[in-house]
């Protein structure tokens, strides 16, 4: 076989080779312009710098030794990396459909940004979606609607002022809760201007705003919004020098009465099971002074809690912080992760007569942070399975009636609200819906520090693009125009409340030819099924319960037997 001629000059090499002329050329005018007594100008000394210097990288590009693609294709292989940079921005301007949702859809983005500023969002000439698909999902309405009042939907959490809860160590302060929340996002992770924000907004129209395991900053302290206080493993603004609890420190913030509820957080959406590390160049003394850990120095949270080790400790810890904190509603947050650890939980609550206010449960899809992709793509029970599976057990158990649930993972429309109030939820959170009502492009680069509309950055001139009364008023807007949507969906469908919101009104396409109620898709139990202790009585019982409710310890999270 015949061997190819070698090649004198790689095509490939063709960009330096082009530059290396035109600094040649560059190079030849401007010993011309010398010679003649004329002055160099910028022009040419600017033609000259600009080629001198992608010879440079050019001739560096050929011996580096990190990027295979520049050794081989000098200066113009820097075109593949800056493409690659800009590709999601060009993916999500120029290519991606309105319903491809990554993670939202564009049609999903522009409703939240369409409400926040107030503008109109009705759309004509039908609906884009395909009513034929399967997973297809619609609200069933009535001939008859209802007329109501108010958009301002709450529910009571601990209590009601009249019925205080039956737990031990009681809540004495119940709260009214919006059905549409703010969701745990840490100073720190957001940026200031992010969060004064986000709390003036909720000031404005009333509703909550969860801290975030981040702890209370001055920030949220500015407009005086209600507070959700996550404690989470770090113990951020209530802890000792070795990250302990401190239980002083606790209640002198507690008992604030701009916190309104204490919600300790066991595992989050974005990455159940893992703690997390702020690095030292991160932890300003603004952050440092929230979360009451040293400045410049690593900060940790640890994966699991150091305050309790076990299921009825835990609880124990629900009815101390309640009490500290002067009886406000406390529960904690999770993502469902092995079943019998959930059902160890409720099978506390009945051997202690502990329950906590509250239970928000966060799916998998959920979570503003950065994380491992292995951890959001296939970590955690999404919400609609861990959401069934909180409220079943309750129901299970007869303490739905006093054990609030919230959730929290994609919701950013009424017909989201709607949907998870059908499961079982009594509000729902949003995290990311609000990051876009203050103008969050969906750049995802919150990890980055580089976050280009000043949401997620610590740096403080991006942060100035972040008009805090202008964004505040759209943080509102888009809590109000939400429920304005939710009260018309009710109407329509014959309801006065969210809470009168099942399963039956939520239909599902399953194929071409059939359609089913949730209700008929999803397995409830009876109340008190779990009491029930007769031979045969866990036989009745969907296979989930069948198989780990025989393995949950109240005084253990782990099995009291192998499967």
């Amino acid at each position: 076989m015949q061997k190819p001629l070698p090649t004198l000059f790689p095509i490939r090499y063709t960009a330096l080779l082009l530059c290396a002329l035109a600094l040649l050329w560059a190079g030849v005018v401007a010993v011309q312009r010398v010679q003649g007594g004329l002055a160099l100008g910028w022009p040419t000394g600017a033609a000259l710098a600009l080629c001198a210097l992608l010879v440079l990288l050019g001739l560096y590009d050929l011996i580096q030794p990190h990027h295979a693609i520049l050794r081989n294709y000098p200066i113009i292989g820097h075109l593949r990396y800056l493409l690659e940079t800009i590709r999601p921005e060009i993916r999500q301007y120029f290519i991606e459909g309105d319903r491809e949702a990554e993670p939202f859809s564009r049609a999903q983005r522009s409703l939240v940004y369409q409400r926040a500023k107030g503008e109109p969002d009705n759309r004509p000439f039908g609906t884009l979606l395909d009513v034929s698909d399967s997973g297809y999902e619609w609200i069933n309405h009535s001939l008859a609607p209802t007329r109501i009042d108010s958009h301002d939907f709450r529910v009571w959490v601990g209590g009601t002022p009249q019925q205080p809860s039956p737990s031990v160590s009681p809540c004495t302060q119940p709260y009214a809760m919006s059905v549409f929340n703010i969701s745990a996002m840490s100073f720190g992770a957001l940026s200031a201007n992010a969060i004064l924000a986000l709390n003036q907004g909720a000031k404005i129209g009333g509703f909550a705003h969860d801290t975030g395991e981040g702890s209370i900053s001055r920030y949220h302290r500015v407009h005086g919004g209600d507070l959700v206080w996550e404690i989470a493993s770090g113990y951020f603004g209530c802890r000792n020098a070795d990250g302990s609890f401190n239980p002083d420190r606790f209640a002198e913030q507690a008992r604030a009465p701009q916190v309104k509820m204490i919600e300790i957080k066991l595992s989050q959406g974005a990455k159940p099971g893992q703690g997390g590390m702020l690095l030292g160049p991160k932890v300003t003394p603004e952050i440092a002074e929230a979360r009451g850990v040293p400045a410049w120095q690593d900060c940790i949270s640890p994966p699991s809690h150091s305050a309790f080790a076990t299921p009825i400790e835990l609880l124990q810890f629900v009815a101390r912080l309640r009490m500290l904190s002067g009886g406000k509603p406390t529960g904690f947050k999770l993502c469902i992760g092995h079943p019998w650890e959930w059902f160890a939980i409720a099978k506390a609550m009945r051997e202690t007569g502990i329950t906590p206010d509250f239970i928000t449960v966060d799916g998998a899809e959920g979570g503003t942070g950065a994380a491992p992709v292995e951890f959001s793509d296939h970590v955690g029970t999404p919400l609609q399975e861990g959401l069934q599976l909180v409220h079943n057990t309750l129901v299970g158990l007869n303490l739905r009636e006093r054990v609030r649930i919230g959730c929290a993972g994609k919701v950013v429309s009424a017909f989201d609200l709607a949907r998870m109030l059908a499961l079982g939820a009594d509000w729902c959170n949003s995290a990311r819906g609000f990051m876009m009502a203050l103008g969050c492009v969906q750049a995802q680069s919150c990890h980055t520090g580089r976050c280009p509309t000043g949401v997620a950055t610590q740096d403080a001139r991006r942060q100035r693009a972040l008009v805090v009364p202008d964004k505040a008023q759209r943080v509102a807007q888009l809590h109000r125009s939400t429920l304005h949507a939710l009260k018309a969906l009710l109407q329509a469908a014959g309801l006065s409340h969210p809470s009168e919101i099942t399963a039956e009104h939520i239909v599902r396409r399953i194929s071409a030819t059939e359609v089913r109620p949730l209700a008929r898709l999803l397995t409830p139990l009876q109340p008190g099924a779990l009491l029930d202790t007769a031979p045969g009585a866990l036989d009745a019982l969907p296979n989930l319960y069948r198989r780990y409710w025989p393995m949950a310890d109240a005084h253990s999270f782990g099995p009291t037997q192998q499967r």
